[in-house]
């Protein structure tokens, strides 16, 4: 694996709290850091520089105090998550504030990510890019990025589709950098087998909407403690790019999820009832639903993901599960 030593050290269990569109909010990037998992806050979650700014300085305020009160406490990196184009000057105002708030981790979701990881590694930060095929990480590998988030099927939000079985250990073979894999991943077993594959980081969303600290109303949490994989759509009508969108979701302001009006280009959301917008007024989420049953803080979530985590660490490998299954016969062939 190729995750930086410093960075595996400051974290309890490899996990990233994905950037969520109205989700991610300072508290719950706080309670992750604190937790000892990369918290991601989300710029365009922010109304303008101003707030921004101001959650950057009180999270980076809250940390320290917490470290002066736990000096013996894991706590996790500071990332911020940039998923919509910008001006230079207004990157750069971005970009500064970070470098003065101690973010760590820059995750881009946009474009051509060269240039930012020009900037970002004139600080000494990190860049890592978001892709959902073999040419878009080719793209960002040649770009000089730091790490790849991997974004495979069944994901929440705009997801990919290609199985991790595959898309994990291609980009592996080919990228000595941070991988990241994203999609589907609600338990500790899961996150394992993200490293079996060959990633470095587990990027978990869905799993954190459903804590007590997601900037969410009460009815998106019990959403999706009683959704299953079932009650989701993938498609490209609401947003003109393709996600996961919860059906009961999509019924509550008077859609057919069997049914959509179709969006007639990105940003445009004249299909949709007057003052309805994607994320805030309708709800995505991944397969990783099936196994969310309940609401916890993000601090209990995080310690029963570290005792899952530990179990399935502890199985060993190469463990014939047949009784016909016998590895000493495949080594001798």
């Amino acid at each position: 694996m190729s995750l930086d030593p410093k960075q595996r050290n400051s974290l309890v269990l490899p996990v990233v709290c994905a950037p969520m569109a109205g989700v991610s909010g300072p508290d719950l990037v706080r309670e992750a850091c604190k937790s000892g998992i990369m918290g991601v806050l989300p710029r365009h979650n922010a109304a303008d520089l101003a707030q921004f700014g101001d959650w950057l300085r009180q999270i980076r305020l809250d940390l320290d105090e917490y470290r002066e009160r736990v000096p013996s406490a894991i706590i996790g990196p500071l990332a911020v998550n940039f998923s919509r184009r910008k001006t230079a000057d207004e990157m750069k105002e971005d970009l500064d504030l970070c470098a003065r708030y101690g973010v760590e981790v820059i995750v881009s979701a946009m474009g051509d990510p060269t240039e930012l990881t020009r900037v970002v590694h004139g600080w000494g930060g990190k860049v890592f890019h978001d892709v959902t095929s073999m040419r878009f990480a080719e793209k960002a590998i040649s770009a000089g990025v730091d790490g790849l988030t991997c974004i495979v099927g069944g994901g929440g939000g705009h997801s990919g589709l290609l199985s991790p079985l595959v898309f994990i250990p291609q980009v592996r073979n080919m990228f000595d950098g941070t991988i990241l894999m994203a999609g589907t991943i609600s338990t500790g077993a899961a996150i394992r087998s993200a490293e079996i594959l060959g990633a470095d980081l587990a990027y978990l969303g869905t799993r954190f909407i459903a804590t007590k600290e997601a900037n969410v109303p009460p009815a998106y949490r019990q959403m999706l403690v009683e959704a299953r994989s079932t009650d989701l759509v993938y498609t490209s009508s609401v947003t003109a790019v393709p996600a996961n969108w919860l059906k009961p979701s999509l019924a509550s302001i008077g859609l057919d999820p069997e049914n959509l009006p179709v969006s007639s280009g990105r940003g445009n959301y004249d299909h949709l009832p007057p003052k309805t917008r994607p994320w805030r007024d309708i709800w995505s989420a991944g397969q990783g639903i099936d196994l969310i049953d309940d609401v916890p803080s993000v601090s209990d979530l995080v310690q029963r993901l570290r005792i899952e985590y530990r179990a399935a660490c502890q199985i060993p490998e190469f463990l014939p599960i047949h009784e016909n299954c016998d590895v000493s016969d495949a080594v001798d062939a």
